[in-house]
């Protein structure tokens, strides 16, 4: 557990909840959380329950009712780019603003950083991995590759083994979140009943509509000083309503992937009027034209331009 002591003395018989809570500061980072990511409400309620239930035992301590560290290891399950690692890494936060862990940092895995290729090199490589992320959040993901069970001599096996180990003994000091498919990762913990008994918050993140993929677009780009034209507002609300229905829709990231694209053709429209001068509103500004480039609208085909090679992108 963190060292971290609470901040606010008990007056009397009594504690205020609200003073605790100002003290830990965690508002900023939900505040955080609801500008980074667009929609995600049944996710954001979940980390408020986390945070809450942190708090009031953060309260309790103060009293000296004493308790059994609750467990915080997590599921994070839902398609590539619906925001797994984002919440993750506010989930660190979290945690180390209200003591449960020393650090808070994230660290994301796959299979290949845990598991070796021949005897004896998968618990090292497990052990290392663990070191670095303990005092805050170790995320993996695609946890269900590291069950293969008919591969007789694959090692995954050993690898979930110290992990268990380590989520059941070093619980609050550190947190595991496994990522993933909703269907493989059901699969997963139906093969591995060790590891969904030590799963306490199962967390499922919903695709995004397209009004809210818009919407991510924009955020996108005021971020980084971008901004659509009315046209070009329009023909990406159609881009999107295309792009859904093809395969390897990646959510936000493929939002990100085309958004990449259309500030490319930007620029090389751009570029093709060096003879005049630019405006700060034509570097700010994406117009319908880099929008409607896309095959997406020429062929309902993906856009071959770099877009949407998530059929083995990782799923968060």
């Amino acid at each position: 557990m963190s060292d971290a002591k609470p901040n606010i003395s008990p007056v009397g018989d009594k504690v205020d909840l609200e003073a605790e809570f100002k003290a830990s500061n965690v508002q900023e980072v939900l505040d955080k959380l609801d500008r980074e990511l667009i929609g995600l409400k049944p996710v954001k309620t979940r980390i408020r329950e986390v945070a809450a239930l942190l708090l009031v035992d953060r309260l309790r301590k103060q009293f000296e009712l004493t308790s059994v560290t609750p467990t915080l290891h997590m599921s994070f399950t839902g398609n590539p780019g619906t925001g797994k690692t984002t919440v993750a890494m506010r989930m660190g936060e979290i945690l180390k603003r209200l003591g449960y862990v020393r650090e808070g940092h994230l660290v994301t895995v796959t299979r290949d950083d845990l598991v070796g290729q021949y005897i004896g090199h998968t618990a090292p490589k497990t052990k290392e991995v663990i070191k670095k992320a303990m005092g805050g959040v170790l995320f993996i993901d695609e946890a269900y590759y590291l069950y293969k069970p008919e591969n007789e001599r694959d090692y995954g096996a050993e690898s979930i083994e110290i992990l268990l180990q380590v989520m059941e003994n070093n619980r609050d000091d550190l947190v595991v979140i496994l990522a993933g498919y909703k269907d493989k990762m059901d699969r997963f913990f139906m093969s591995n009943p060790g590891m969904r008994s030590r799963i306490a918050h199962h967390v499922d993140f919903p695709d995004y509509s397209s009004d809210e993929l818009l919407a991510i677009a924009k955020l996108m780009l005021a971020q980084q000083n971008y901004r659509f034209s009315e046209e070009a507002d329009k023909a990406f609300a159609e881009y999107l309503r295309l792009r859904m229905k093809l395969p390897h829709f990646a959510n936000a990231r493929s939002v990100r992937n085309a958004l990449d694209r259309a500030r490319l053709r930007q620029a090389n429209r751009l570029f093709a009027r060096r003879g005049s001068k630019l405006s700060k509103s034509d570097l700010m500004t994406l117009e319908a034209e880099d929008v409607l480039a896309s095959r997406v609208f020429k062929e309902g085909q993906l856009d071959l331009d770099g877009d949407e090679g998530a059929s083995g992108a990782r799923s968060a």
